[in-house]
């Protein structure tokens, strides 16, 4: 049973990989090819606002889905990866308007506080963080 746990949590880690690597082909994200460019003095991007904002919506529901299996898999206490989705769900709320700002002025705001900003939008990052935290957590019970 251990083994299939651990081979449906590294399906699910490949599913987050997955959705990185056919990002360009799944997303409209037309600040990918300005960010990847690494170049704060690159033209901005013209864009349309509603197909951005519902495929980085998309994009987050997928990894959110994706990271609330592994959580679960992982920990197997719906409690806990409530929260986590919760958490994730409050990391989004504050990133993606910020985002979104950055955008509107056109990342006046700062090349790379934009450049991480939309790290959070688009990346499961706060996953990283929340695996360890729950291992913890797990631990401090125990004892």
């Amino acid at each position: 049973m251990k083994v299939l746990k651990w081979l449906l949590v590294g399906l699910l880690i490949f599913g987050l990989v997955g959705v990185r690597m056919v990002e360009e082909q799944l997303f409209y994200d037309p600040f990918q090819a300005f960010f990847h460019l690494a170049n704060k003095h690159a033209p901005f991007p013209d864009f349309d606002w509603t197909p951005l904002i519902l495929n980085y919506l998309f994009r987050f529901g997928l990894n959110l889905l994706l990271s609330a299996g592994v959580v679960y898999l992982i920990f197997k206490n719906k409690k806990w990866t409530i929260q986590a989705v919760v958490l994730m769900l409050i990391v989004f709320a504050i990133t993606f308007p910020l985002y979104l700002y950055c955008i509107h002025t056109k990342f006046e705001i700062g090349y790379l506080f934009s450049f991480y900003m939309r790290r959070f939008v688009i990346q499961p990052l706060i996953l990283l963080l929340i695996i360890p935290l729950f291992y913890y957590r797990q631990h401090v019970e125990k004892i």
